[in-house]
């Protein structure tokens, strides 16, 4: 599908996690030089990501220990979208924790997660840099999406029918809602979710966990991407998913294959 780009001015920063209160400073550090590489503890000459200006605000719930994990891996997963995390740049899980008000352990297991699914990369001794991507990269992952989809999709356009499809109505308004609101994490999230639910049809949790992942990857913006027109381009890529509805659910196999070559960016098969 068309690759996401920063937006415009209704753009929202990255999911805030709850404070924990005092951040807890992360352990010294041991002689074994590979392991202490891999936590990314020296925070040096680090440019420190954009903060929030101060404001009152009620008291928020304490966040569970078993629960920060996952939140810090979102409020990470929405900075890589938005470009909060930039492109290049080196960041450290202690200096990460103290913005979000816990300790760096959390941080650092969310960043590992996060270079196994290659959005980062481990810099020895000095914390975490966010992958560079360029346009070949997201062509490439374009490709490979449409490879796993858009066949899946065809055969589905002939089995699945119309009142499956009227279920979905819901998902592909809410990508158009998301888009026009300029967020784009919002948007990446509703866009997700209406692939999964078309994808979900076909009886394969496989399919979809792997078809989710390599679209999550392709919607990371490029390092340095223009800003100009996102919300144009958001609008368009959602209203390709009403498009595609309305002729999954018509039973027009032949809109069905046009929609989907704009949505790749491909001819179809």
């Amino acid at each position: 599908m068309a690759s996401d780009r920063s937006a415009g001015s209704g753009e929202t920063s990255a999911v805030r996690v709850p404070a924990q209160g005092r951040a807890v400073a992360p352990a010294p550090r041991t002689s074994g030089g590979a392991a202490a590489a891999a936590r990314g503890e020296h925070t040096h000459s680090e440019r420190p990501m954009p903060q929030a200006p101060p404001a009152a605000e009620p008291a928020r719930p304490v966040v569970q220990r078993s629960s920060v994990r996952g939140q810090i891996l979102q409020a990470l997963r929405s900075a890589l979208v938005t470009g909060e995390l930039r492109p290049g740049e080196v960041y450290s899980a202690p200096a990460l924790g103290e913005r979000f008000g816990v300790s760096a352990t959390p941080v650092r297991e969310a960043m590992q997660q996060l270079a196994l699914e290659g959005a980062v990369e481990v810099v020895p001794n000095r914390g975490f840099r966010v992958v560079e991507r360029d346009a070949r990269e997201l062509s490439e992952l374009a490709e490979v999406r449409a490879l796993i989809e858009v066949p899946v999709l065809l055969r589905l356009a002939r089995t699945v029918p119309a009142v499956r499809w009227a279920e979905l109505r819901p998902l592909a308004e809410a990508t158009v809602r998301a888009a026009a609101s300029g967020c784009r994490v919002t948007y990446a999230e509703a866009d997700r979710a209406f692939h999964r639910a078309v994808l979900g049809l076909a009886g394969n949790a496989q399919l979809v966990r792997i078809a989710d992942d390599l679209h999550r990857r392709a919607q990371w913006p490029l390092g340095g991407a223009a800003v100009g027109h996102a919300r144009t381009e958001l609008m368009a890529d959602a209203a390709q998913h009403v498009g595609l509805l309305d002729a999954l659910i018509a039973g027009d196999a032949e809109g069905v294959r046009v929609r989907l070559g704009e949505h790749f960016g491909t001819t179809g098969p």
